[in-house]
């Protein structure tokens, strides 16, 4: 659905209707600037004309209190240009047979739109026709107007999410919607997604070389309240009229700012989303990472000649983690994915050691947020692998959950067996084994026994570490570990009973989890 007002009408417009044809209408001078807007038109025969004009008037006269003075010709038109009139028709008639000279040279030097009418013609006529297109285009933008405010501020008290808002936008406006903060940095975008990815891919560039002008479709409006400004909202390459355009950019703003104060959001809100869509994105594969490279670029993650390391936190604050980046000085972008994990870009210099900036990273975390779990895929050097070290890094994480005494990054070869039944959780032969297993516990459920479980076989079967870890003596641990062998029916001394009520219990972990 695109939303467009009838085009604003320009001198040169007005001269093409076909009331104004008829009088045979003549440029005499400033056809530079037929261009320019025409706002009212007006008849008006005194010289001091300027001053009850306002600006953007199309002025039309028969010159016949002029006639015969210069003077007053020459002022006549200097006070149109002072008035910042649109353009001036004079028609010719007993007055001034043909255009007079010192009227034509004066709009020449003002560079004033001067037209002559070479047959009479009826002023009321292009006046009616003329206001009566301004009015109906003036009700229509208020029309506009309100009905693009009602559709945001309903998905605002709906409780929509930007993006929807954006949508809205986009569809009215049928060009790419981009949300930048004041260092140009993409928090959001909507619109088709070609032409959106067209815009991004450059946007650093781009998006500086536009301005703050709305030349070339390109359309912005400030974002802030109480008299800070914290980003803009831009209509890139908008085709239409561009007063529809900024009609359009400026309702947006309005709903921006208001979706912003409803939520109570933090300054930092939007970029924490756009960061969530762009690594949800590359988790997930739906998207291929080489589309999703503009996004990373506009976004101000650094892409060209890095290494990316792809992180997942589990039980970290996003908001800690992302404080953490900044104060160690390494470039990423932090998201939330869901169950508690937060996945981690670093996108370092070539020459940078990855392996010892991610330990930093995740000792300085761990030291501010102990119990937090980094896992880490191997770097990678090439964009398109990001995806797949996401995702690494995330089976990781998952994989590592309840283990004990991890070190500081824990990658893919510390997780072992718990990988490889993570992997295989969602079997039906593993969940059958598992439930075969474990029968004993699982049909009269004893949390306090299967912690114990878990901890015993988690540390080796050590004892004397279990009993410490649940806080109880040794006498109550073995009377613990008697309930559960007896549950069980398996003797857990024996190592491979052991291992196989081990293997059960993972997978049931994971399948929880």
């Amino acid at each position: 659905m695109t939303t467009t007002l009838e085009p604003a009408l320009s001198v040169r417009q007005v001269l093409t209707l076909e009331r104004v044809l008829a009088g045979e209408p003549e440029v005499v001078a400033g056809a530079g600037q037929l261009d320019r807007l025409v706002r009212w038109v007006h008849v008006a025969e005194a010289a001091d004309v300027g001053v009850m004009l306002s600006g953007g008037e199309m002025v039309l006269t028969t010159g016949v209190l002029l006639a015969g003075d210069e003077s007053a010709q020459a002022e006549y038109i200097r006070s149109l240009h002072r008035a910042e009139a649109a353009a001036v028709v004079l028609g010719l008639g007993r007055a001034f047979p043909a255009a007079p000279e010192v009227m034509r040279r004066a709009a020449e030097r003002c560079g004033l739109p001067m037209v002559v009418l070479h047959r009479p013609f009826p002023f009321a006529e292009l006046t009616e026709e003329v206001q009566s297109r301004l009015v109906r285009r003036k009700f229509a933008a208020v029309s506009l107007s309100e009905s693009v405010r009602t559709a945001l501020t309903g998905l605002i008290t709906a409780g929509a999410p930007l993006q929807l808002l954006l949508d809205e936008v986009a569809q009215h406006s049928a060009c790419p919607v981009v949300v930048t903060n004041l260092a140009h940095r993409v928090l959001a975008t909507a619109g088709e997604r070609p032409a959106v990815d067209d815009v991004l891919r450059d946007w650093e560039r781009i998006s500086r070389q536009a301005g703050g002008s709305d030349g070339d479709g390109w359309i912005r409006a400030e974002l802030g309240g109480r008299g800070e400004r914290w980003g803009q909202i831009v209509l890139c390459g908008h085709r239409g009229d561009t007063a529809t355009g900024r009609l359009l950019a400026d309702r947006a703003a309005e709903a921006l700012v208001l979706h912003r104060m409803l939520g109570g959001n933090s300054a930092n809100t939007w970029e924490e989303q756009s960061a969530q869509s762009l690594l949800t994105d590359l988790v997930s594969g739906v998207v291929p990472a080489r589309q999703l490279l503009p996004r990373a670029r506009a976004a101000g993650l650094p892409v060209n000649r890095r290494t990316f390391v792809p992180l997942v936190v589990r039980d970290g604050d996003p908001a800690q983690l992302d404080r953490v980046l900044r104060m160690l000085g390494l470039p990423g972008i932090v998201a939330e994915l869901a169950d508690s994990a937060t996945a981690v870009l670093l996108s370092l210099a070539r020459d940078q050691d990855a392996t010892v900036l991610a330990a930093n990273f995740a000792t300085r975390l761990r030291s501010e947020e102990p119990g937090t779990v980094v896992a880490a895929a191997d770097p990678r050097a090439a964009w398109d692998d990001v995806p797949a070290g996401l995702r690494e890094a995330r089976h990781v994480a998952e994989a590592v959950a309840d283990a004990l005494d991890l070190p500081a990054v824990v990658r893919l070869r510390d997780v072992h067996l718990r990988g490889l039944v993570r992997l295989l959780r969602d079997d039906p032969h593993v969940q059958s084994f598992a439930e075969r297993e474990l029968d004993g516990l699982l049909c009269d459920p004893q949390e306090d026994l299967l912690a114990v479980l878990r901890t015993y076989l988690a540390t080796g079967r050590n004892k004397s570490r279990t009993a410490q870890l649940h806080h109880v003596s040794r006498p109550a641990l073995y009377r613990r570990l008697e309930a559960i062998q007896a549950r069980l029916g398996v003797d857990l001394d024996d190592f491979e009973q052991a291992a196989s009520v081990h293997i059960a219990l993972l997978a049931h972990d994971a399948q929880q989890g």
